[in-house]
């Protein structure tokens, strides 16, 4: 369902006042559904509510091997310790729409409906344009839209995709990478594919990181390029009718709101699905579900609707994802 809370100011329960406007409070209660049953959000980032001004993600390092003891063994155990920490706060919203008096004296329900439809889109383009850039962003630590500066960082102080993430427990001297530089090809997407199984804790231990979806933006080239290499059941860069180990495999996700393009070219992202949800790796928080008030101005007698909404989305733990390009600048190079 879509959640919006509705308010009226003092004095507009006239019901002939309500029965009129009813098909807007129908248009926005629809669309704004329509556009969260269709959003890649949830698809990809840890959805998360909160009631406070922010929320701090912590985690903690992973306990050591079980250990071989013998016959009558004392029980080891091993230290944890508090691994780095992100705080997200909540980022405001707003935008409105006024639907006139005339509108209303007429019952231009047309007019009434067009205005509402670009509300609710304008709401739900505005979510998933802000979750799918700060994604395609984050080889940076930072972006701007329109005008406004986003931290693009994950609790370790990189850029979400970096080729230099550090350990908690052992600092520089054990960094892991998620940013790859090469061209997309089966040989690139396999040698992607290992980079991610290999993926560690902060003590240098495997993970069990299994890749299963594939994100991209909306590129036609991309698009072809990938459903060749993971939907032909022979080798598709082979005449030799080889088998395609990777036929079956993977989710493919294509988010139009994404950058086409990184440095000029094309890139692709792998990801675990479930290891994303489990360890809380991209937390997108609502504080405040969309909210719409209704009054009237005193000076035209337009009927004006304002919406209010508080979320914000940030990066927790880079280990659920790694992004590859011939267009990234400063990224681990793999080679065919």
């Amino acid at each position: 369902m879509s959640g919006i809370i509705y308010s009226e100011a003092s004095g507009l329960n006239d019901a002939v006042i309500g029965k009129k406007l009813a098909p807007i409070r129908a248009i926005l209660n629809e669309n704004v559904e329509a556009f969260q049953n269709k959003s890649l959000i949830d698809k990809i980032y840890y959805m998360d509510k909160s009631k406070s001004w922010a929320e701090n993600y912590t985690s903690e390092t992973a306990l050591g091997n079980f250990q071989d003891v013998g016959e009558g063994g004392a029980t080891p155990m091993s230290g944890v310790q508090e691994g780095y920490d992100k705080t997200i706060v909540h980022r405001t919203w707003k935008n409105g729409f006024v639907i006139t008096r005339e509108m209303l004296d007429d019952m231009k329900i047309g007019k009434m409906k067009s205005n509402a439809n670009k509300f609710a889109t304008s709401y739900g383009r505005g979510r998933e344009m802000y979750a799918a850039r700060m994604l395609s962003g984050a080889t940076a630590a930072s972006m701007t839209m329109a005008g406004v500066k986003y931290d693009l960082t994950c609790a370790d102080g990189k850029p979400l995709f970096s080729e230099a993430h550090p350990s908690k427990t052992k600092g520089t001297k054990f960094t892991q990478s998620n940013m790859f530089k090469a061209e997309l090809s089966e040989s690139i997407f396999d040698q992607m594919q290992e980079k991610m199984q290999d993926f560690c804790d902060d003590d240098g231990n495997l993970l069990s990181v299994a890749p299963d979806t594939i994100i991209i933006p909306n590129n036609a080239r991309m698009k072809r390029l990938v459903f060749s290499i993971i939907g032909s059941d022979l080798d598709p860069e082979t005449n030799n009718n080889a088998m395609n180990f990777q036929m079956g495999l993977w989710n493919v996700l294509i988010w139009p709101y994404m950058d086409k393009q990184i440095g000029d070219n094309d890139y692709f992202m792998m990801a675990d699905s479930k290891f994303l949800q489990d360890y809380m790796c991209l937390p997108f928080v609502d504080r405040v579900p969309l909210s719409v008030t209704h009054d009237i101005d005193g000076n035209t007698h337009n009927h004006v609707f304002r919406g209010y909404a508080r979320y914000a989305a940030g990066f927790n733990n880079w280990r659920g994802l790694a992004i590859c390009g011939k267009g990234i600048s400063s990224g681990t190079v793999l080679t065919k």
